[in-house]
C-alpha cells in the first residue's frame, strides 16, 4: 500500500471532498486524523471503528487555540504526522459592491488563516521527526483565474498558491514537499449550494449556471468528482521527492489548461 502506516491529517473532512480523500488514504494504508467543525468522531468511526486506525479531533481552522489543540492530539495518539491535507473551505457569492466585509474576512480567514495554521502546526512536527513529509493544499481553478460573484474566494485560492511556493522552499531541506490541487467543479453539498445563488444572482435558470457557468469551458461538460480529487491528492502524497513540490494541478476536465 502506497501509504502504509503514515499519519494523514486532513481538514474539512467530515463530508465532502475531505472525506473521500480521508478514505482514499486510508485504504492505501494510512492513519487518518479527520478535523472538522462538527461531523468528526462520526466520521472517523466509519472509516475504523476501532479507533485504531482513524481519530476525530473536533477543530475550527481559524482558531489558533483550536488547531494547535488539535495537532496535539493527533501526535499523541499517533506519534508523528506525515500529511496536512488542508481542505477544509467555505463559499459565499455576492457582486463585490455588496459584499459584506465581514464575510469576506470569514471566507479568506478560512481558506487562509486555516491553511497557515495548521500548516504552521505540522511542519514543526515534520521537522522533529525528521522524516519528510507532504502537505497539500485544496485549491481551485480560481486558484488560475476568476470568475463573478467570488471575490474572497479567488483571492483566497490564489493566496494558497503562493503558500504553498513558500512552504516548498522552506520545507526543502527537510524533505517537506508542498502542493496544490485545484479541481474544477465537484457537485459537493458546497456547489450544490451554489447553484440556486447564482442564478438568482445572474437572472439564468439553475440548469443554465450548470451547464453555461460552471461546465461551460469543459471538454466533456462533466463535473469533477470526489474521486478525481482523492487519486490526485494521494498522488502528491505518495510522492517522496522534492522533485515534485511548490507545484499546482488542475483537476477540471479542461476547464483550465496550462
Amino acid at each position: 500500500m502506497r501509504l502504509q502506516d503514515k499519519v494523514a491529517i486532513v481538514t474539512g473532512a467530515a463530508s465532502g471532498i475531505g472525506n473521500e480523500i480521508a478514505r482514499t488514504f486510508a485504504r492505501e494504508g494510512a492513519k487518518i486524523v479527520i478535523a472538522d467543525l462538527k461531523g468528526a468522531e462520526d466520521a472517523a468511526k466509519a472509516i475504523d471503528s476501532t479507533g485504531r486506525r482513524a481519530l476525530g479531533v473536533t477543530m475550527d481552522v481559524t482558531s489558533e487555540d483550536a488547531v494547535e489543540k488539535g495537532i496535539t492530539q493527533a501526535i499523541k495518539v499517533f506519534g508523528q504526522i506525515d500529511i496536512l491535507v488542508s481542505n477544509a473551505g467555505i463559499q459565499i457569492v455576492a457582486p463585490i459592491e455588496q459584499f459584506e466585509f465581514a464575510k469576506w474576512k470569514t471566507l479568506l480567514a478560512v481558506h487562509l488563516d486555516g491553511a497557515f495554521l495548521t500548516t504552521r502546526a505540522v511542519v514543526r512536527q515534520m521537522y522533529k521527526q525528521k522524516t519528510g513529509g507532504s502537505i497539500i493544499y485544496m485549491g481551485s481553478v480560481h486558484s488560475k483565474e476568476a470568475s463573478p460573484l467570488k471575490a474572497p474566494y479567488v483571492t483566497a485560492k490564489h493566496g494558497l498558491e503562493g503558500l504553498a511556493k513558500v512552504v516548498a522552499k522552506e520545507g526543502a531541506k527537510h524533505n517537506v514537499r508542498a502542493n496544490v490541487i485545484c479541481p474544477g467543479f465537484v457537485r459537493t453539498p458546497l456547489v450544490e449550494k451554489q447553484i440556486p445563488e447564482q442564478a438568482k444572482e445572474l437572472g439564468i435558470s439553475e440548469d443554465d449556471v450548470i451547464k453555461k457557468v460552471m461546465l461551460k469551458e469543459t471538454v466533456d461538460g462533466e463535473f469533477t468528482t470526489v474521486q478525481d480529487v482523492a487519486e490526485t491528492a494521494l498522488f502528491f502524497a505518495s510522492f517522496e521527492s522534492n522533485a515534485l513540490t511548490g507545484q499546482s494541478l488542475v483537476v477540471s476536465h479542461g476547464w483550465f489548461m496550462q
